[in-house]
């Protein structure tokens, strides 16, 4: 039997999406779990795939999920939740934000961007939640807490306490030395997604 949550995160660089997994294992953390993560930044500064690896539970070995393993695919990007898809246990859920962003990959290569994202996703995943994180950000005032608004649609799914994802937030913020106020518009960020 299984005794880890798997946690796979992706997108395109500049997302935030290291950010969002240091938050989820700092919040695995301190709810009293083993915590395992492993990054793949790619070209992460030039706008290409980036993906994290989160891993938790009473005793974790390793950070990398196995294909047909993850809990849960939390995806920044459309297309790029369709590129892990084979990450995906059979009852795994997909979280993706409904945002489309062309990767330096597709650009560069002349490949086109798929036409359907979301609705091929549907196909594999037994929990499929599209969110429109740009929207509801930037109704927030600020189009940089996606990531923390996607983790909050994640959190809702994940059985640990509210409080614990709000300190484990505001710890992270303050330690960067950010002024309240961003750290205000990212509790605002994550409530809005939890309460989706």
């Amino acid at each position: 039997m299984k005794n880890t949550t798997d946690i796979l995160i992706c997108g395109v660089g500049g997302q935030g999406i290291l950010l969002a997994s240091e938050i989820l294992s700092d919040v695995s953390m301190q709810a009293g779990y083993d915590v395992k993560k492993s990054e793949v930044h790619g070209m992460a500064q030039r706008g290409g795939n980036v993906q994290s690896h989160v891993r938790f539970g009473e005793k974790v070995y390793s950070p990398l999920i196995k294909k047909g393993e993850a809990d849960f695919i939390l995806s920044f990007e459309k297309m790029e939740a369709m590129r892990y898809l084979e990450y995906l246990a059979k009852k795994g859920c997909v979280i993706v934000n409904t945002q489309q962003i062309v990767p330096i990959t597709v650009t560069t290569t002349g490949i086109k961007y798929p036409e359907n994202p979301i609705e091929f996703i549907s196909q594999y995943a037994d929990e499929l939640v599209s969110v429109d994180g740009m929207k509801l950000a930037k109704e927030l005032g600020s189009a940089k807490v996606v990531n923390v608004l996607l983790l909050g649609v994640l959190a809702r799914r994940l059985n640990i306490d509210k409080d614990i994802w709000e300190n484990g937030i505001i710890s992270r913020f303050k330690a960067k030395n950010l002024p309240e106020k961003i750290i205000d518009v990212n509790i605002k960020a994550f409530n809005r997604g939890y309460n989706l």
